[in-house]
């Protein structure tokens, strides 16, 4: 049902096979997504749920912060990544991390229309339009997404913010 919601959105997506879920690893129901008007510079495996996460997040707090801010809109969403079968912060005696089942993503970085870049490393907590922006982004996605972390979650999170569908809520 999800991926017939974004056919008809529409929202330009490519299906892919799902992948068994063996050891904790795997997904159903995922597709390639390359972003709306601001755009991934690789498209991204994501769950449908994810994806669409994503559509609502670019539509109602990406560019709305955005253009509010900083005057632009964004461009270019630099991310750390999606599918990736490990556990949580890739220790061992952890449990999966919802990026192995293609659930998560790490969002690093905003390219502007004029050209400006905002980072969660550098911009993250400073009293600017910039720093401003990402504490909206934060605060908004936590509406969206069951688990939102960043920088002030802790010190792995310094660079970027981790957003999931997973079955925890935590907001940070």
């Amino acid at each position: 049902a999800c991926l017939a919601v974004l056919k008809a959105a529409p929202i330009d997506f490519a299906p892919i096979p799902d992948q068994p879920i063996l050891d904790g690893c795997g997904f159903a129901d995922a597709l390639r997504y390359r972003g709306e008007k601001a755009r991934f510079r690789e498209p991204v495996a994501l769950t449908c749920a994810m994806a669409a996460g994503l559509v609502l997040f670019e539509r109602q707090v990406l560019q709305p912060a955005a253009e509010a801010l900083l005057g632009s809109r964004v461009t270019r969403i630099e991310d750390f990544g999606t599918y990736n079968c490990r556990n949580i912060g890739r220790e061992e005696s952890r449990r999966r991390s919802e990026h192995a089942k293609a659930n998560a993503i790490d969002l690093a970085g905003f390219t502007l229309a004029d050209g400006r870049h905002v980072t969660v490393a550098r911009d993250w907590g400073r009293d600017s339009p910039e720093g401003r922006f990402l504490t909206r982004l934060r605060d908004g996605a936590c509406g969206l997404f069951n688990v939102v972390l960043g920088p002030e979650f802790n010190a792995a999170h310094r660079d970027h913010f981790h957003i999931d569908m997973g079955p925890f809520d935590a907001c940070r």
